[in-house]
């Protein structure tokens, strides 16, 4: 199977196609491909309130594990210390 895509014409009004290019040149892709990755969400059969509720919890995960992954780090510095201290023990014994 080949992975030409055949040339299609879209008419955008103004304010579309000045969206589409901000979310092209924030996402690093082309307009394009952000009006195929659009397509294939409105096949998808998500709606605009499901996409904006996956935002919102993608959003709130990124925040989580942020702090998940500072917690470890903390952890991970807490555990170094003391084995370093535990160490510094045994050899004193």
């Amino acid at each position: 199977m080949s992975d030409a895509m055949p040339a299609s014409q879209i008419h955008f009004k103004p304010a579309q196609k000045k969206a589409l290019q901000a979310r092209a040149r924030a996402n690093k892709t082309s307009v394009a491909e952000e009006v195929r990755r659009a397509v294939d969400t409105y096949l998808a059969g998500l709606t605009a309130d499901e996409l904006a509720l996956l935002h919102q919890v993608t959003k709130q995960a990124d925040v989580m594990l942020a702090q998940m992954s500072q917690t470890l780090q903390a952890t991970n510095t807490h555990l170094r210390e003391v084995f370093a201290a535990r160490d510094r023990l045994r050899a004193g014994q």
